[in-house]
């Protein structure tokens, strides 16, 4: 597995770190394949209750959640996001592009799952 050449990391005020894009990037690109790791629900205090699951956390199904490697946990969250993660093969997510994204703009996902999908996310989005 090789890390995605198009994205680095840097900071955003007011949000921590974030993923850019080094360059221009098409609609539908993959923009990086991120391996997981699953961990059992039943690990976690709280099981799927735990407020603080989906700030670290994304739902692999109802027995296990993935802590994603590489810059997966990186991207920030909005309801009008440029980008969005899906299941990939084995054990990974892909993060893809869901209109072109410009060289240096900040790279965002729906933490619901789906970019239209407006519901609570369990904190202020700023």
């Amino acid at each position: 597995m090789r890390h995605s050449e198009l994205i680095q990391v840097k900071r955003v005020k007011g949000k921590g770190r974030g993923v850019f894009a080094r360059c221009d990037i098409a609609r539908g690109s993959v923009i990086e394949v991120a391996p997981v790791m699953l961990v059992p629900v039943a690990t976690i205090v709280d099981g799927l209750h735990n407020p603080d699951l989906a700030r670290f956390y994304f739902m692999w199904n109802d027995k296990y959640v993935a802590m994603v490697l590489g810059y997966g946990s990186l991207y920030n969250h909005s309801y009008q996001p440029n980008a969005r993660y899906e299941d990939g093969r084995g054990k990974t997510l892909l993060f893809r592009s869901i209109r072109k994204i410009k060289a240096g703009d900040e790279i965002t996902i729906n933490y619901n799952g789906r970019p239209g999908d407006r519901r609570p996310v369990g904190f202020e989005v700023k």
